[in-house]
C-alpha cells in the first residue's frame, strides 16, 4: 500500500511542478535522460542475470508485439472504411498500440509484484515495446506521414540505445552463468531506488491535461483499445488458450493494461501524425490508467 501511495504522490509532485515557474520547462527532459542512461541500464544489470530463462517467458514479450500488431490490424481497417486519413489512423496504430512499460509499467510492477514482477515487466520493455517503439512503430509512422526513414537510421538508432546495449550485455552474463560482483550489485540497487520517483514525477511533468478536447471521438477509440481491448485479449489468450497462470500472466496483462507509450506520442507528432491526438492520448491516459489498471489488478489477482 505504501508503494502505491508513492506513486500517486511522485505522479501528483510532477503534475503540480508544472505550475511552478521555478522549475525548468525542460526537466523532464533531463528527468528521461537520466532514466534512460542510468536507471534502465541499472535495472537490466541487476535483474535480467538472475533469470531463469523459460519458454514461457517468450508470452510476456510477444504481448507487446500483438498489442502493437492489434493495434496496427484494427485502426488500418477502420481508417480505411470510415475515411479517417492517413495522419489519424497513423497516429491510433502507434500511440495506442505501444504501452508505457517503463517509466510507468516498472515502477507499477515494482510496487506491486515486488522484485519477480520488474524481471518479467524488464523483459516486456526491452525485448517488446522498446524494439516496437524503435522500429517497426517508425516504419509504420513512415508509412502514414511524408517524410521517410532510412532503414539505416532505424538500425542505428535500436544499437546505440543505452538500455538495450545493456540488455544485451545482461543476457550475455545470464547465458555464460555470470553475475556482477556484490559492490557492484550494491550500487546498482541505490540507483534502482530512484527509478519510481523521478520516472513517476519526470511523467507527472509531462502530463496535460486539454478538457475541451475531451470530445474528440478518436480519443475515446485510441483509449478504449490500450486500457480495454487489449489487456482484455492477452488476459483470454494466455490464460484460456496458452494456460499461463501466476506471476508471468499477472505482470503480462497489467503491462498490457498501462497507458499509451509516451515515446510513441513522440513518434506521432514528430512524424506530425495528429499532434494534438497524440498529446492527449497520453496526457488523458495516463490519469484514467491509474483507475483502470486497479480493476485489472482485482480482475488477475
Amino acid at each position: 500500500m505504501v508503494n502505491i501511495i508513492l506513486i500517486v504522490v511522485f505522479l501528483l509532485l510532477g503534475f503540480f511542478l508544472q505550475r511552478f515557474k521555478f522549475v525548468p520547462a525542460n526537466t523532464s527532459k533531463y528527468l528521461n535522460s537520466y532514466l534512460i542512461y542510468i536507471v534502465l541500464p541499472a535495472l537490466a544489470l541487476l535483474y535480467l542475470p538472475k533469470i531463469e530463462l523459460r519458454t514461457e517467458l517468450l508470452l510476456p514479450v510477444a504481448a507487446a508485439w500483438i498489442g502493437f500488431g492489434l493495434s496496427w490490424l484494427i485502426f488500418g481497417l477502420l481508417g480505411k472504411k470510415y475515411n479517417w486519413g492517413n495522419s489519424v489512423t497513423g497516429c491510433l496504430v502507434i500511440t495506442a498500440g505501444l504501452a508505457n512499460t517503463s517509466f510507468v509499467g516498472i515502477p507499477i510492477i515494482q510496487a506491486l509484484y515486488g522484485e519477480e514482477g520488474v524481471k518479467i515487466a524488464l523483459l516486456i520493455d526491452q525485448a517488446g515495446s522498446f524494439i516496437i517503439v524503435s522500429s517497426v512503430a517508425v516504419i509504420v509512422a513512415s508509412i502514414y506521414s511524408v517524410g521517410k526513414k532510412r532503414k539505416r537510421d532505424i538500425t542505428r538508432k535500436i544499437l546505440t540505445f543505452p538500455p538495450f546495449l545493456f540488455f544485451l550485455i545482461a543476457f550475455g552474463l545470464n547465458f555464460y552463468g555470470l553475475e556482477v560482483g556484490s559492490k557492484l550489485d550494491s550500487l546498482l540497487q541505490l540507483v534502482t531506488v530512484t527509478l519510481t520517483p523521478v520516472a513517476l514525477t519526470s511523467v507527472g511533468l509531462q502530463v496535460k491535461m486539454d478538457f475541451a478536447a475531451l470530445k474528440s471521438k478518436f480519443l475515446w477509440y485510441g483509449l478504449s483499445y490500450k486500457l480495454i481491448l487489449i489487456p482484455l485479449v492477452i488476459l483470454l489468450l494466455f490464460k484460456y488458450v496458452f494456460r499461463l497462470e501466476g506471476l508471468i500472466l499477472q505482470v503480462s496483462v497489467m503491462e498490457a493494461a498501462m497507458a499509451p507509450m509516451i515515446t510513441g506520442s513522440i513518434i506521432s507528432i514528430t512524424h506530425d501524425l495528429e499532434p494534438k491526438l497524440a498529446s492527449l492520448l497520453v496526457g488523458i491516459g495516463i490519469p484514467i490508467s491509474f483507475f483502470t489498471l486497479a480493476i485489472w489488478y482485482f480482475i488477475v489477482a
